[in-house]
């Protein structure tokens, strides 16, 4: 760390304060566990096929552009993935009948029950968290949440 960050810092800049617990909120985000069982899939996973059959329950199908704007990772990292649940027969990529650059992404069926599987012990273990935290503190956790990142977004568009 440059030696003006620090006495900046120091002196208690609060604008490096908020970033720096910004960037503490984005790591735990990071290494948040939300199973304390095994599970077949990873978080990733879990939320990558969250929201492909999120997407075909509405009619709709997604390919990895998508997939990683609502993820939040680089359409690298949902190709990795992506790779990666295919080759276990969990995922298919299907050609566009318009467009031969874009391939969806969809579930294969008989996975299915393991995905829910996993699921089930993620809600389980979430919800003993929750209880634990406080429901009313978890709402407000996510009120408040959602209202920085919307604030956030809304200073871009400025």
């Amino acid at each position: 760390m440059e030696k003006e960050t620090f006495t900046a810092l120091q002196k208690g800049d609060k604008n490096e304060e908020y970033l720096f617990k910004v960037f503490g909120i984005l790591k735990a985000r990071e290494s948040f566990v939300i199973s304390s069982e095994k599970t077949h899939f990873n978080k990733t996973e879990l939320r990558l096929i969250s929201e492909v059959l999120a997407a075909s329950y509405e009619n709709r199908r997604l390919f990895s552009t998508q997939i990683a704007k609502i993820l939040g990772v680089t359409r690298s990292a949902v190709s990795h993935t992506v790779n990666r649940l295919e080759a276990r027969g969990v995922v298919k990529r299907i050609p566009s009948n318009t467009d031969k650059k874009v391939e969806y992404i969809e579930i294969s069926e008989d996975i299915l029950k393991t995905y829910k599987e996993d699921i089930q012990k993620c809600v389980r273990f979430v919800g003993e968290v929750v209880e634990e935290f406080g429901e009313d503190d978890f709402y407000k956790m996510c009120e408040l949440y959602e209202k920085f990142v919307n604030m956030a977004q809304a200073k871009l568009k400025d």
